[in-house]
């Protein structure tokens, strides 16, 4: 995989690289959903790095009992998801921060 290093939130393409929390991997596979109870909305927390991804998991809301890997998803493979879902994509930072908020029905992907 080829991925580069540093990418800027505004800068996701639908080739952009973007790491998630996977649940039950290989098994009932699915990636991990939060809740934003102020606003109402359901979110899949997503890192433009790896690193971050990991730094960031202990914020997650999740089962601890239940499995998890850390996965990388191509933005154009996961749009259609979070369409069908209606779930936002939260891109977020190591520490948590909220990069950029996407819609479910932003449709460049």
């Amino acid at each position: 995989m080829n991925m580069p290093e540093k990418i800027k939130a505004q800068e996701i393409k639908k080739d952009t690289w973007l790491w998630l929390v996977a649940e039950n991997p290989g098994e009932n596979e699915q990636f991990l959903g939060q809740i934003d109870t102020e606003n109402n909305i359901s979110f899949i927390p997503t890192f433009l790095e790896k690193d971050a991804a990991l730094q960031g998991l202990h914020l997650l809301v999740r089962d601890k009992k239940v499995k998890f890997e850390i996965q990388a998803i191509q933005y154009r493979d996961l749009a259609p998801k979070l369409a069908e879902e209606g779930f936002f994509l939260f891109v977020l930072d190591a520490e948590g921060n909220v990069l950029e908020k996407i819609t479910p029905q932003r449709q460049d992907a």
